[in-house]
């Protein structure tokens, strides 16, 4: 099973690429040098934390803090107005489960209620200046809530087939070696859509049934669901255009990612039966994860990746 390493580049995999071309000319430049490297290790080790113990806690986007303090004391305000963004731009509910600080904004992340379920996020600008957060200027990134949207529908009409797929997830997990996400993480900083502790779903505009799908529920958000899997166009829907992402962790701390392990988990993806239709991208992290970015993938990181997908058609 052939398999990729997606290298990260972090200030860590950066020192150690400047370390290989630097040549050490005296003792006293190697003994800065030596304890620039310990000040950046240092600085490395305590951004990383167990993925069993993450929670969210501590993630700040680049240039987030001081704009962080100013959307922390106008949280129940943003809250409210992003709730009501979200009725009026996508007829959905949401619940906000954490504000945090970006650059010139709030970044809020939600979860919808109900079905389909996803989580995703919105961005309230924030004037530093004069320490005001423009209420009336609400946005999300385009397409991303769209995307969510039609992830969390998939996922729906498809429960039956995704049940098989987290079955076997659920059966690998409780052998002990692999973990997921904490769902308190995905609460408070997940955001990209559907998600559950294991994988999560994304789609592409370029897909005609879904792009269906999607223009049916906004027509009519209390559509029942079995009415969707109906008038869906399973002819017009092409696997390669949704990937489903699914992301493992090693369960301890210290422990490489396992090759056995991540082999035999693309293995079964290829022949397991009657699990969703769509583009599988499967990773498998060591135990720990950037707590200030809530990514895991690193050097070691073991991948299956574009253009590399597994299709199930």
């Amino acid at each position: 099973m052939k398999h990729t390493k997606k290298l990260v580049i972090g200030s860590i995999s950066t020192m150690l690429l400047l370390g290989g071309c630097v040549s050490v000319e005296n003792s006293k430049e190697n003994t800065n040098s030596n304890s620039t490297e310990t000040t950046e290790k240092d600085n490395q080790d305590e951004r990383y934390v167990s993925v069993q113990d993450y929670t969210g806690e501590g993630y700040m986007p680049r240039n987030g803090e001081e704009t962080d303090k100013i959307a922390k004391d106008h949280k129940e305000e943003i809250s409210e107005a992003v709730q009501k963004f979200f009725i009026d731009t996508y007829r959905t509910e949401v619940k906000v489960h954490n504000v945090v600080g970006s650059q010139d904004a709030a970044t809020v992340f939600v979860e919808s209620v109900g079905v389909p379920h996803f989580y995703t996020y919105a961005v309230v600008p924030i004037d530093k200046q004069n320490e005001e957060v423009k209420l009336d200027r609400v946005f999300t990134q385009e397409g991303q809530v769209e995307d969510a949207i039609k992830g969390g529908l998939y996922y729906q009409i498809f429960k039956e087939e995704f049940a098989q797929l987290d079955n076997y997830i659920e059966e690998l997990v409780s052998k002990g070696e692999v973990v997921g996400r904490t769902t308190e993480s995905l609460e408070n900083v997940g955001g990209v859509g559907f998600m559950t502790p294991y994988y999560f779903i994304s789609t592409s505009i370029h897909d005609v049934a879904l792009e269906k799908l999607y223009k049916t529920y906004m027509e009519n958000p209390n559509i029942d669901i079995n009415e969707l899997k109906e008038g869906f166009e399973s002819s017009n829907f092409e696997p390669k255009r949704l990937t489903i992402s699914v992301q493992l962790y090693m369960s301890e701390k210290n422990e490489q990612p396992s090759e056995e392990i991540f082999n035999q988990l693309c293995k079964d993806i290829e022949v397991l039966q009657n699990i969703p239709k769509g583009s599988y991208s499967v990773t498998l992290n060591d135990n720990l994860i950037d707590k200030l970015t809530a990514i895991g993938i690193k050097d070691n990181s073991l991948e299956i990746i574009d253009p590399n997908y597994i299709v199930r058609e």
